[in-house]
């Protein structure tokens, strides 16, 4: 930097510097306040709004763990049908309704001595 710019921020900075102090020397006990401090809101907005999301979040998590963990959810597996007794049908069994045909090709047996 240049000196000059150093000279010119120092003696603004003294300037300042004796005018606070100046101020401060007007102020005496008499000029402050002998009142309470303000009291403000107990529970602010931003505090309110955190516990409401945390709340939202709570209960979102309840209803996933209701949905996808306990039974009757989304994911759980369908309950299989109860088992039959053994027995005998009634009806006869079944035939084939088309004929099998015969391969085209012979069979051959390959032997290797």
């Amino acid at each position: 930097m240049k000196p000059l710019a150093e000279d010119r921020r120092s003696a603004a900075e003294d300037r300042v510097r004796a005018a606070l102090a100046a101020r401060a020397s007007l102020v005496t006990h008499h000029d402050l306040s002998h009142e309470a401090p303000p009291q403000g809101r107990s529970w602010g907005v931003r505090r309110v709004r955190g516990v409401a999301f945390a709340a939202l979040g709570v209960a979102a998590a309840v209803v996933a763990v209701c949905l996808l963990v306990l039974p009757g959810g989304p994911l759980a597996p369908a309950p299989a049908p109860p088992a039959h007794a053994p027995g005998i049908s009634e009806r006869p069994p079944s035939t084939p309704t088309d004929p099998v045909a015969p391969s085209a090709v012979d069979p051959r047996v390959i032997t290797r001595p």
